[in-house]
């Protein structure tokens, strides 16, 4: 599944923003911007969120196997470093658990997970699948990499440890860039986010977080800031609920210290909700 070389070579931009020395953004209408070159890429990572894997009444094996092969084009055009699946990688059934495995083990670049709330499993469980904790954090090149948790495992939404978040985010403040993936944003600005003020004052206070990654909200794909700090939507690769289109993100940490992100719908020729920010 997936598009084909003639479609993928297609793919325009739709709009683009740019964040700039001192965290100040700048918007661009497509036409005014195009991608730049591979050779420019540093770094390159895709996310991808709310598969739902197992969910009655949705096909979602269908849009499963349609990302598994979304991604490995991305992999084999432009290039992927890693992706990450930002939570509810299956709906509430741990049964489905090995098979939403062995179907993200079908990408043909490494990947990590977050957890959502509807991976209803023990925790224990959870990591012997994945080979990682609910918390871990990882490095490539000058960029360090945080995945957060924001549920427990019957589903509740909770707030991040605060203690882990703070020594991680300490761990990598000397890095050029910093990511960070959590399932569900810590803010009530949608529908299903939560307040987690704690652990929006240390993001605040990180000088080198270039932005926060979420999923959960399908029928979200854009950006949303506060205080220069930028917090990303990808919608959804499944589920009954969302965007029309099931979608994904890409980021590129350019050789110039630029990075640059844009919202993939991985069925038609258009990118969507595109961001550039500028060291």
């Amino acid at each position: 599944m997936g598009l084909t070389r003639k479609e993928f070579l297609g793919l325009t931009l739709k709009s683009v923003f740019v964040i700039g020395a001192g965290n100040s953004l700048q918007s661009f209408v497509p036409r005014n911007f195009k991608l730049p070159p591979k050779d420019q890429i540093k770094l390159r990572f895709a996310l991808a969120s709310d598969g739902h894997y197992g969910q009655p009444d949705t096909n979602f094996a269908f849009h499963h196997d349609n990302m598994v092969g979304w991604l490995n084009k991305e992999k084999e055009s432009r290039g992927v470093d890693f992706s990450v699946i930002n939570g509810d990688l299956f709906h509430n059934d741990s049964s489905f658990l090995p098979e939403i495995k062995k179907k993200w083990d079908e990408l043909k670049m490494p990947y990590y997970v977050s957890h959502g709330n509807h991976d209803n499993v023990a925790n224990e469980i959870w990591e012997k699948t994945w080979a990682n904790p609910l918390y871990h954090s990882f490095e490539k090149n000058d960029s360090g990499f945080i995945i957060l948790n924001t549920a427990n495992e019957k589903g509740d939404y909770i707030c991040p440890d605060i203690e882990w978040t703070k020594k991680h985010l300490e761990l990598y403040q000397s890095k050029k860039h910093l990511f960070v993936f959590m399932h569900i944003t810590p803010f009530k600005w949608t529908k299903g986010g939560i307040d987690c003020p704690a652990i929006v004052e240390l993001f605040d206070k990180q000088s080198n977080l270039r932005g926060i990654f979420h999923g959960h909200d399908h029928d979200i794909d854009g950006m949303k800031e506060n205080k220069g700090k930028y917090y990303f939507f990808d919608a959804h690769i499944a589920g009954n609920w969302g965007t029309e289109y099931r979608g994904y993100r890409i980021v590129e940490v350019l050789e110039n210290g630029e990075i640059l992100s844009y919202q993939m719908d991985g069925a038609k020729d258009e990118k969507i909700n595109s961001t550039k920010l500028q060291q």
